[in-house]
């Protein structure tokens, strides 16, 4: 896949389809006092695997943890870090009426998803509206252009 592109959810394939509902479900078990702002994350492998995760506020902020970390942590555990794809959908707790928004990930994941996808960086990600009106497709090369990899480190 080369180039974002917005979409409708009905324009995603049956899986990509059920990666952004599973990141919806995912963030109803968000823990967002703080924020009120519920985030959840899916991921697909190249094993055909799912792991889901869902924001987890913290009073002191810094602790706080992504639902995109949390879901890789997840797939990590099991040692599943071939990823395909991550969907990311969030959404107000407290129900402000309006369009909603697309969410992407913040520059923390998208450095997190960087190391997990490799020289190639061509893990796709759905960045989905709650209401499933948007999705933006993209990669992410794209969203995170020049990562550091691995790669930078220097081989003493």
């Amino acid at each position: 896949m080369t180039g974002e592109s917005e979409l409708t959810f009905s324009d995603l394939d049956e899986a990509d389809q059920d990666l952004c509902r599973l990141a919806r479900e995912a963030a109803a078990g968000a823990y967002a006092p703080y924020s009120r702002f519920a985030v959840g994350a899916a991921i697909l492998t190249a094993t055909s695997a799912t792991y889901a995760g869902a924001n987890l506020e913290n009073a002191s902020y810094g602790l706080t943890i992504c639902a995109e970390a949390a879901a890789l942590a997840a797939a990590n555990t099991a040692g599943d870090r071939e990823i395909r794809t991550v969907a990311v959908v969030g959404f107000p707790i407290a129900g402000v009426p309006g369009r909603a928004p697309v969410i992407t990930p913040c520059g923390r994941c998208r450095q997190m998803i960087a190391e997990f996808a490799g020289p190639a960086q061509d893990v796709r990600i759905l960045c989905c509206a709650a209401d499933y009106g948007r999705v933006l497709a993209t990669t992410i090369g794209e969203l995170l252009p020049h990562a550091f990899e691995p790669q930078s480190l220097p081989r003493f």
